[in-house]
């Protein structure tokens, strides 16, 4: 027989809580570990410059410290989950997938190096199309598939008797642009960039992660034990170069969608477009 009660919500993917604590203790030393969240910028940033519109109302979704210029003349909202960045931004403490904003608000949604984090990431996508105004952008960047095979490989190595899960889960590039969809975005587009760094050893990769407040944030995780880490930082170690340097792989997601207008153009049938990014934005002009 079926059943009376409400089905429970799904469990959490990622510890809520953690997320907002080491934000917060990463807020004081950010500026020395910020590379990979500047890549991510500069190629917003880039894309940006491909659009010929004016924005007048920017939503940085995942602020950190506030480093996303607005364009010329916008004003800017900026949200993060963690209370100090949120408060050194000068903006609001709120998680992607529990926006504080009310629907149509902005033109430009931008969000780097947050999205990975979350757990409802397709409802996270639909609230900031939600965010904004017909005709709005979406620019996004996240870490994706790809990402971190070094430290996957020795964290497995290491742990082979019984690997416990260390690495989140990671979206295809593919993946994202039908989640645009899926959340209502028009003229969806996705792509990736791979950016490589040599590190002396597995205690720097450790330290650039808990730096950039990416370090495993999985509900029911477990603690490495030195024996582990021990071993893993061996398995690394012997993965270097000649100068004794191992690579390691951050691989850049960016994605770019418009909020449904009826002035934009119709996308072609799936599959037979050959456009790039750049053009694909440049695709809505000015009125």
């Amino acid at each position: 027989m079926p059943s009376d009660q409400p089905s429970s919500a799904p469990p959490e993917l990622f510890d809520r809580a953690a997320r907002r604590r080491r934000r917060d203790r990463a807020q004081p030393d950010w500026a020395a570990h910020d590379f990979v969240r500047a890549q991510m910028l500069d190629g917003i940033a880039e894309r940006l410059d491909a659009v010929t519109r004016r924005f007048t109302d920017v939503l940085d979704l995942g602020s950190f410290d506030g480093g996303f210029p607005p364009p010329p003349g916008a004003r800017i909202a900026r949200c993060d989950p963690g209370f100090r960045f949120a408060a050194r931004a000068g903006g609001v403490q709120g998680d992607e997938d529990r926006l504080p904003f009310a629907g149509g608000a902005f033109d430009l949604v931008v969000s780097a190096g947050v999205l990975d984090q979350v757990g409802d990431l397709p409802g996270a996508l639909t609230l900031a199309r939600r965010a904004l105004r017909p005709d709005g952008l979406f620019l996004a960047a996240f870490l994706g598939a790809g990402s971190l095979p070094t430290l996957r490989s020795v964290l497995l190595e290491a742990e082979a008797d019984r690997p416990a899960a260390r690495i989140h889960p990671q979206v295809e590039v593919r993946a994202a642009g039908d989640l645009l969809v899926r959340a209502g975005f028009a003229l969806p587009v996705a792509d990736v960039e791979v950016l490589t760094v040599r590190y002396a050893g597995l205690g720097r990769l450790l330290t650039d992660l808990r730096g950039m407040a990416a370090t495993n944030l999985l509900a029911g995780r477990s603690p490495l034990s030195r024996d582990t880490l021990a071993r893993a930082a061996a398995a690394f170690a012997a993965r270097a170069d000649p100068d004794g340097r191992t690579e390691e792989r951050f691989a850049i997601v960016h994605l770019a969608g418009w909020s449904p207008s009826t002035e934009q153009p119709k996308p072609a049938r799936r599959g037979s477009g050959t456009a790039s990014l750049a053009a694909a934005l440049a695709a809505i002009r000015t009125p």
